[in-house]
């Protein structure tokens, strides 16, 4: 009988690891990772900031979208090379924060909640693409020293 030792001692396994580290601590994305955030805590409170909180369904709408945005965004900092997906979410959340004031329930188009969403979801959706991006072009970089082959164990 083979035993197959588990994914977690594949050689590249540690290198991805280390390399979505790497991308975090650089300044570039922790700056990333601290507008993204503040994004989502904005979000979560544009409704009472910008004044259309009397649009119900809009407003529980982006206090969901933006917790939810600054949690995928705020674990990025503490586990990265687990979390990497999450900055996909982010970017979907972004979008559908665009597209929000049409979708929700009632006649919630408003000027301003209009401006609000299309500026932050345009902002949440850049900073989602910011972060996944630092990952990809560091495993980009990694294929490209290995002469675009994979290695073996």
């Amino acid at each position: 009988m083979t035993t197959h030792p588990t994914i977690e001692h594949h050689p590249d396994v540690a290198e991805m690891r280390a390399r979505f580290e790497k991308a975090t601590s650089t300044p570039r994305g922790q700056a990333v990772e601290a507008l993204a955030f503040l994004t989502g805590v904005y979000l979560a409170a544009s409704p009472w900031i910008a004044g259309f909180h009397g649009l119900t369904a809009l407003a529980v709408c982006n206090l969901i979208l933006g917790i939810a945005y600054a949690l995928c965004m705020g674990g990025l900092g503490s586990a990265y090379e687990r979390t990497h997906a999450m900055a996909w979410c982010a970017v979907a959340i972004g979008a559908f924060t665009i597209i929000s004031p049409w979708l929700v329930a009632g006649n919630v188009d408003t000027t301003r909640s209009v401006w609000n969403n299309v500026v932050v979801g345009v902002v949440a959706l850049l900073l989602g693409v910011a972060m996944a991006a630092t990952g990809e072009r560091r495993a980009g970089a990694a294929r490209a020293r290995r002469g675009g082959r994979a290695t073996t164990p």
